[in-house]
């Protein structure tokens, strides 16, 4: 459903960037305390993994004190697409649920009491069925924080993910706004050489920030149908 696409084109400032990101995080998020201007409810931002592409959309209840983060690994190679929804109550993983594409596809679901410990858990196959160990299930619990770390760094950064339909040199957003992304010259040469061999939809997806701009994706799927919202980012039951 969410296609593979493949990397072209990098921003180094931007790169330099996110990693002085990852090494600061603390400090960002001591810096977003200060601020004066508090972060939007709705999120979305990305960035470039060592084999792959991880783009992020998170929901903030301020009164329910819950945080909602969805994110989308796409690797450079192969097709194990991976997407995994997570729910924090009050900084603390509550639930996750993570498919991937396979071959072989899989879905786990875990959900968690206040105290941390596992009130449900499943691993589906095609298949059979598979219980987790206390080592993955950890594992599934620390990964689920790190990324919710990263996306408090990556919007005190101000990095923002777009995405959307490339037409004639422009970009027709999911929100519906025509832009023009301030991409490289190698970006646009890459996007360019996609349109020329591709039929039928070319969705990209970028970064922008204040270092510049980066781009992640391109594929012949449309990123639109299925990219969340404020309103659908919840719908993941």
């Amino acid at each position: 459903m969410l296609g593979k696409g493949l990397n072209r084109g990098a921003n180094m400032p931007l790169l330099f960037f996110f990693r002085s990101i990852c090494i600061g995080v603390g400090v960002m998020l001591m810096t977003a305390c200060s601020s004066h201007s508090p972060p939007s409810d709705f999120y979305a931002g990305g960035y470039l993994a060592d084999r792959g592409v991880v783009r992020l959309w998170r929901k903030d209840d301020v009164q329910q004190h819950v945080t909602t983060l969805m994110t989308v690994y796409s690797p450079h190679q192969g097709q194990n697409t991976q997407i995994t929804h997570s729910r924090f109550q009050q900084g603390t993983v509550r639930e996750i649920q993570q498919s991937k594409s396979g071959p072989p596809k899989e879905e786990t679901r875990l959900r968690f009491d206040a105290n941390g410990t596992v009130s449900y858990m499943q691993r589906q196959f095609p298949e059979h069925r598979e219980s987790l160990s206390e080592d993955e299930i950890a594992l599934y619990q620390f990964d689920a924080k790190r990324m919710l770390e990263l996306s408090d760094a990556l919007r005190v950064g101000n990095i923002q993910l777009k995405q959307g339909i490339w037409q004639n040199n422009q970009v027709m957003t999911c929100n519906g706004q025509l832009v023009r992304p301030d991409l490289d010259r190698s970006s646009l040469s890459w996007i360019a050489q996609r349109r020329q061999h591709s039929t039928g939809v070319l969705s990209i997806a970028w970064l922008e920030s204040p270092e510049g701009s980066q781009l992640l994706l391109v594929v012949n799927t449309d990123f639109c149908r299925w990219e969340p919202t404020a309103k659908t980012i919840d719908m993941w039951e």
